[in-house]
């Protein structure tokens, strides 16, 4: 799945969902060595756990952070 991120340095969230687990996590833009490895520790972990871990993270001042961000696009998939 492709997800168009809003508030963040990164564009654009590509993941896959299959059996309820999460796979695949790539950023287009954003912090690139942290991004991968949000994608790295959420690879394989239930849709709902990765939600509970990641929602409502900010980045500094911003109201959201790339992985709230992954945890909104995660949302689209319940």
């Amino acid at each position: 799945m492709d997800f168009k991120t809003k508030g963040t340095c990164s564009q654009m969230i590509h993941f896959d969902v299959t059996d309820g687990k999460v796979h695949g996590v790539s950023f287009d833009g954003g912090c690139n060595g942290n991004l991968k490895g949000i994608g790295a520790l959420v690879e394989g972990m239930e849709v709902k756990e990765a939600i509970s871990k990641l929602e409502g993270i900010k980045c500094g001042f911003k109201a959201t952070s790339c992985p709230d961000q992954l945890a909104q696009a995660l949302k689209t998939t319940l």
